[in-house]
């Protein structure tokens, strides 16, 4: 039942002779994306657009986080669209008889060691399909020391642990694709980013694109923003390493080239078909793609990518040869660029995108910036009124200022609290305050707030006992 599950979705993702392509696509792609920046106050886009093997729509909107103008031809961060380009190298190095995706990726890369000796049984493919057993739940790539390089990526491994034996449950996790690609630097003899310029990138005339191991390395272009209180506000992507997994940096112009290379011989018919089955256990995730539906039941394959300032998409369309790429500098929360790929899918299957609306988070910025406001009045008062309280005999009371202790707490608990609500799902906590930048700038002030008015109390009640005592004497 499962085979003949997948070949039905094989045959429907098989490229089909496209039909031809609307006039007035173009100009109705400029039209909502001005329309959706305007809504909402992105800063900056690029779109791409591919049908069969002709350029359809190539174009930049609005500014970098730099302030310069973006274009066509502007780099842009891809994130975890960067995981369709490792399996690509790993895929190729398996056509040419250097790797066996159902091998052992011991046999490829004996570094890869870990505490768990399950890990011996990880294959190749589970690694680009996310079935390897590693996850976030079981070892915490964003929060633990950040590596520099992919050999340190994999070296950090070593003391891990898996949270599930190697192939029977799916896990979305960075570190998978880390691994691919240091075993490709390994197989190839040749750094990873070396490999990517000279067997994907210059072969397909992508001239813009790279491939990068930290954010430290991202150029200007490819920083993006927040937005706070409706604003965007440019900052620089907190630390990470995204070498494999999500460190390509490329452009509108190359991902149109990129997107026709899916359709035109990039690997052979078999290879295609590898890379785009998904297995049993993966819940649609094939290698480096996702086998996934648009809201009119079209069968695609898609792969998004998150950074915590700046998100990108791709989309395949194989029934009707269409290929979107979307690049926006705001970060995973805001999902500008998934919410306008939707829009495209629906303008190019002849529909109307959705009516784009303002920023969701708004409404909830200016609730917490109230409530840093009121905190700051609070704690002026409380300090202010410090002597007073000492005064009235409250200092024999001390326990009642544990309350107030209870914001640091919960500041220094953030990140394991937010791991257990987020099912295993691991940051740290510079990270969680570009996720929730209000709440924790009202989070920080309110535990300042509360050892500055405990802090006060505690200097009121022994001023009073101080003045107690000479009075006594």
């Amino acid at each position: 039942m499962f085979r003949t599950t997948l070949a039905a979705i094989w045959l429907a993702l098989l490229p089909h002779t496209p039909a031809s392509v609307p006039a007035s696509v173009p100009a109705s792609v400029d039209a909502y994306v001005e329309q959706y920046r305007a809504a909402t106050g992105l800063p900056g886009v690029e779109v791409a657009i591919t049908h069969g093997d002709k350029v359809v729509h190539v174009a930049g909107y609005g500014r970098t986080a730099t302030g310069e103008p973006v274009t066509g031809d502007t780099p842009m961060a891809m994130a975890s669209v960067s995981k369709s380009f490792t399996a690509l190298a790993v895929m190729q190095l398996t056509e040419k008889g250097k790797v066996a995706l159902d091998q052992p990726v011991r046999r490829y890369l004996p570094e890869f060691t870990m505490a768990d000796p399950r890990a011996a049984r990880i294959t190749v493919r589970q690694l680009l399909d996310q079935t390897s057993g590693m996850a976030d739940s079981a070892f915490h790539e964003k929060s633990l020391p950040q590596p520099e390089t992919l050999q340190g990526a994999v070296a950090r491994l070593r003391t891990a642990r898996l949270a599930t034996d190697p192939g029977t449950a799916f896990s979305y996790h960075n570190t998978n694709y880390q691994v691919a690609a240091r075993l490709v630097e390994v197989v190839s003899g040749r750094p990873f980013a070396s490999y990517l310029d000279t067997y994907v990138f210059e072969p397909l005339g992508m001239r813009h694109s790279r491939t990068f191991d930290t954010d430290r390395d991202l150029p200007g272009s490819a920083r993006g923003h927040l937005y706070v209180l409706g604003r965007a506000v440019a900052l620089p992507e907190p630390p990470g390493f995204g070498n494999g997994s999500g460190g390509i940096v490329s452009t509108a112009a190359d991902m149109a080239r990129w997107l026709i290379a899916q359709n035109t011989g990039i690997l052979s018919p078999e290879s295609v078909k590898e890379m785009r089955t998904p297995s049993e256990r993966s819940e649609g995730y094939a290698l480096g793609w996702m086998v996934d539906k648009t809201e009119r039941g079209t069968p695609v394959l898609e792969h998004g990518g998150d950074l915590f300032t700046s998100t990108a998409h791709q989309l395949l369309i194989p029934g009707s040869g269409y290929g979107v790429a979307v690049m926006a500098n705001t970060g995973m929360v805001f999902s500008d660029a998934h919410i306008l790929m939707k829009g495209l899918v629906a303008i190019i299957e002849g529909g109307s995108p959705p009516p784009p609306s303002g920023q969701p988070t708004f409404p909830t910025d200016v609730l917490f910036a109230l409530l840093t406001l009121v905190t700051i009045g609070l704690a002026v008062r409380g300090t202010a009124r410090a002597r007073r309280w000492a005064a009235r005999g409250s200092g024999r009371r001390l326990w009642r200022l544990v309350p107030y202790l209870v914001p640091l707490a919960l500041c220094a608990t953030v990140a394991p609290i937010h791991r257990v609500l987020a099912h295993g799902r691991d940051a740290m906590w510079i990270q969680l305050a570009y996720l929730y930048p209000t709440f924790m700038v009202w989070l920080v002030t309110a535990a300042a707030a509360g050892v500055a008015v405990v802090a006060a109390r505690l200097w009121g009640t022994a001023r009073e006992g101080g003045v107690r005592r000479r009075q006594r004497s």
